[in-house]
This record gives structure tokens, C-alpha cells and sequence, in this order.
């Protein structure tokens, strides 16, 4: 008869087995409730609208409804920490913004740190622009930065330490080493409000929002803070196109779990999200407000989002901004 610890260890085996065999089982039947997606914004936010499409077309492939709960505040801190303590089960999904990267150094005391949390996918990117009323009577940013040297210039956001804010302030202090008075807002809307009602020199917000006015020349674009054109706004020219190169800011949207969530839930979780991406409709609806539709493994989406909390922070320490 087998000893004492050798009994041990084959019990222990044996659950390491079941456990190994478990896991695929859970794969296929996950899910069997309801999934919930936190946003860390309100209602008509660039994640709200991307959770909600999202979640539509999840709720059709998984036969199980996605359930859409916008939990906004602290700059997205309250529905990221809300998610960090949540079950570690795949049943509780949040969807935030590059806020969520930003806030890793800007804001100190939030309660949880982004270790806690693990990244579901990474959907879309859409890049910061610098809008300016229609009678500004520079032509171009390169105008437009040169006129602000000499006579000053106020900007708008969505508001203190967003990532347009924190996006902007470097581009105009570091780069384009210009003197720049920040006017921040209780969101884009105000923002655009104010910019064409011609109240700020300047607004610098992410594309979707000020997509609308620059449409209907209510607002001239005349820059975007990414690598390539975007073609919501096909006339609008790059940072790189007007002489200041490698100036990139803006926001994706992305969905993220609790650390501990099995690998198998998580894998299940991209490969149909990333299957919705793939969509026709879902890139066309995304193009149309100024998104890139993003596809991205676990594996990449989990690089993408370190190297987007060291560029975030490089920036947020750079301007000397932190919070509470």
C-alpha cells in the first residue's frame, strides 16, 4: 500500500490533471449567464459607443445578452476599479479609453493599478485633432503655432488630465515649444460648443466628437495627432505633414478584466470580439465617426497596452501632471 506522502502526491496529481481538463470544458461552455460591460464614460462617449456595438454583436454570437452599464467618473477610475475587485469569471468586462493608461501615472490614490486588471482586446484607435474656428486666420498648424508665439493662445479639452489634455500639453510645451493656456471643459461637447461659438482659440479632442463641425464647416482641422490621415476627415493633415514628426496621441477603446480571469475565458472573449471587428458593417460604422479598427491577439493587445502606460507616462511626467 502506497505511503502516506506518496498517496499525497498522487492526489495532487490528479487535480492538477482535472484541473488541466477542466479548463478547455469551461472554454466551450462559457458563457451561461448574462455578461456585463462596464464603461468607465457616459453615454454617448467614444467607449460607449464601441461597447455598445460591441456588445450587440456579442449578445447575437454568444446567445447570452451583454448587459451595458455606464459607471463614469474619476476619469474612468471608478467603473476600472469597480472591475479590478469584480470575479475573476469573464461575467464582468470593462470598457474604457487610453484614460485608463493615462491615469496609471497621473492620477495617485485610485485604489487599484492596472496589474489588476488584464486586457480582453483592443478594438479601435482614433487620434487626437487640433481644431480651430473658421475666421482663425491661419491657414495651417504650422501658422497657427507660429501666430501663438508671438500673440499667445487658449485651447480647450474635455477636461484636466484627459488624454487630449495631457496629449496636448506636451505637443505644445515639448514640441512645438509653444505657450498655450488650457480652458478644460466638462467634456467634448462643451468643448466644440465653445471652439464654434469662437469662445477658445483652439480645442484639441479625440476625432469622433469633433467629426460633425469639421464635416459641416463648422470647424477647420488642421491637425491630427497620428501617423496617417484619417479618412472621416480625409483634408485634414497629420502633426508629421505640417513639420512636427512622431506626435502621437489619441484614444483607443478597449475591453479589460480582472488579473486572475482564466486564460481560456479571455481567449474565447478576443477571438470573438476580434471576429466582430472583422465585420464589414463594424469597420464601416467605426471608419465613418473616425475610428481604425484594431485586431490584436491577447498577446499583442497586452504589449500594446504596456507600451501605451510607459508613453503615457513619459508624457504625464514630462508636463509635471498628477492628481489625487
Amino acid at each position: 500500500m502506497p505511503s502516506f506522502h506518496a498517496q499525497r502526491r498522487i492526489l495532487v496529481l490528479a487535480a492538477v490533471v482535472l484541473a488541466g481538463l477542466a479548463c478547455p470544458a469551461w472554454a466551450q461552455t462559457y458563457p451561461t449567464q448574462n455578461i456585463t460591460f462596464q464603461v468607465a464614460f457616459a453615454a454617448g462617449g467614444i467607449a460607449d459607443v464601441v461597447a455598445r456595438l460591441v456588445g450587440q454583436k456579442l449578445t447575437e454570437r454568444l446567445g447570452h445578452t451583454v448587459v451595458v452599464e455606464n459607471r463614469g467618473g474619476a476619469g474612468g477610475n471608478l467603473a476600472a476599479k469597480s472591475v479590478s475587485g469584480a470575479a475573476p469569471d469573464g461575467y464582468t468586462i470593462l470598457a474604457t479609453t487610453t484614460g485608463l493608461a493615462v491615469n496609471e501615472t497621473a492620477t495617485k490614490n485610485k485604489g487599484f493599478s492596472v496589474d489588476d486588471l488584464r486586457p480582453v482586446a483592443i478594438v479601435a484607435f482614433s487620434p487626437d485633432v487640433l481644431a480651430i474656428h473658421p475666421s482663425n486666420p491661419a491657414k495651417d498648424l504650422r501658422e497657427f503655432i507660429q501666430n501663438g508665439k508671438t500673440k499667445g493662445f487658449t485651447y480647450g479639452s474635455a477636461g484636466v488630465g484627459t488624454g487630449p489634455h495631457i496629449g496636448a500639453e506636451y505637443f505644445f510645451r515639448e514640441v512645438a515649444k509653444v505657450q498655450a493656456v488650457h480652458v478644460p471643459f466638462t467634456g467634448g461637447g462643451p468643448a466644440v460648443t465653445s471652439a464654434i461659438g469662437n469662445h477658445v482659440d483652439a480645442i484639441v479632442l479625440t476625432l469622433p466628437t469633433v467629426v460633425p463641425p469639421i464635416t459641416q464647416g463648422l470647424l477647420r482641422g488642421i491637425g491630427l495627432a497620428s501617423a496617417t490621415r484619417n479618412s472621416a476627415v480625409p483634408n485634414v493633415p497629420t502633426y508629421g505633414e505640417m513639420g512636427f514628426p512622431d506626435v502621437y496621441s489619441g484614444s483607443w477603446v478597449g475591453f479589460f478584466a480582472p488579473a486572475k480571469t482564466p486564460d481560456a475565458v479571455i481567449a474565447k472573449l478576443n477571438a470573438e470580439i476580434n471576429a466582430i471587428m472583422k465585420e464589414p458593417e463594424a469597420q464601416q460604422k467605426l471608419n465613418a465617426i473616425g475610428f481604425d479598427v484594431m485586431i490584436k491577439t491577447e498577446a499583442e493587445a497586452a504589449d500594446y497596452f504596456k507600451r501605451e502606460v510607459a508613453s503615457w507616462g513619459k508624457m504625464t511626467r514630462a508636463i509635471g501632471y498628477s492628481s489625487d
